[in-house]
């Protein structure tokens, strides 16, 4: 197939903010929290901007400690925002869902960097950055959801084990619908990239298999080992409390 991926000028980038602008006044208009969904967009416009330039020099570094270190900030980031919604104290928590994420990503992220894509060399930056960034981001979210679903039913009255699997199986729901609809209702990023890319859509297929085997595992994995080790801290919360 022929390459036919090319750069977006900024004038019709801008373009793509015309819905956005519509959702934003919807949300003044509703009364809803307008300057969050604001804070939000400036901070991924910033964010996305810095890396971009920062992810060229990371790529042509070819340095490993310099793609660990970036690992790793990725790592503590995710972990700190998946703290958003669990209504306990922050302090009492980061260290758990640290591991949870850190444990099943760095799992999946080897086993797929290096027995699948096969990277060579093992730290290749434009291979470990990209799947690191799709599993950490995927497991703060499942981790957040478990964390949210799991504090209310508790609240609730239900016991430790009700509430587990409650939370356990709210923290699957988005990457479990993505497997029913992807292919009939949407074609993933990674497989839209490869196919506007001019990649054969038969190879893409099978990197989204791989990216859809790789979330559901490390989402899964990042879920159960937090709903494991979070027993304690909600213990320890209701007796000083």
């Amino acid at each position: 197939m022929e390459q036919t991926v090319q750069a977006i000028p900024l004038e019709n980038l801008a373009i793509a903010f015309i819905p956005v602008l519509l959702v934003l006044v919807i949300i003044w208009q509703w009364k809803l929290n307008l300057v969050e969904s604001i804070y939000s967009l400036f901070r991924m416009l910033i964010q996305l901007l810095l890396i971009g330039y920062f992810l060229v020099y990371i790529f042509n570094s070819d340095s490993s400690v310099t793609v660990l270190i970036l690992l790793s900030v990725m790592l503590v980031a995710s972990s700190w925002i998946a703290l958003r919604t669990i209504d306990i104290p922050n302090k009492e928590l980061f260290l758990v869902v640290f591991i949870s994420i850190s444990v099943s990503g760095i799992f999946v992220l080897v086993i797929v960097s290096q027995g699948v894509v096969t990277a060579t060399p093992w730290y290749k930056a434009s291979i470990l950055i990209p799947l690191g960034g799709m599993i950490f981001a995927n497991s703060m979210t499942t981790i957040s959801l478990a964390g949210e679903r799991l504090v209310n039913e508790i609240k609730n009255g239900a016991d430790f084990f009700k509430a587990r699997q409650a939370a356990m199986s709210t923290s699957l729901i988005p990457i479990i619908n993505s497997m029913f609809a992807v292919g009939l209702v949407s074609l993933p990023g990674m497989m839209t990239g490869q196919i506007l890319a001019g990649v054969s859509p038969l190879s893409a297929v099978r990197y989204q298999i791989m990216v859809m085997c790789m979330i559901f595992g490390s989402s899964g994995l990042a879920a159960a080992i937090f709903l494991l080790l979070i027993k304690n801290k909600l213990n320890l919360k209701q007796t000083t409390s």
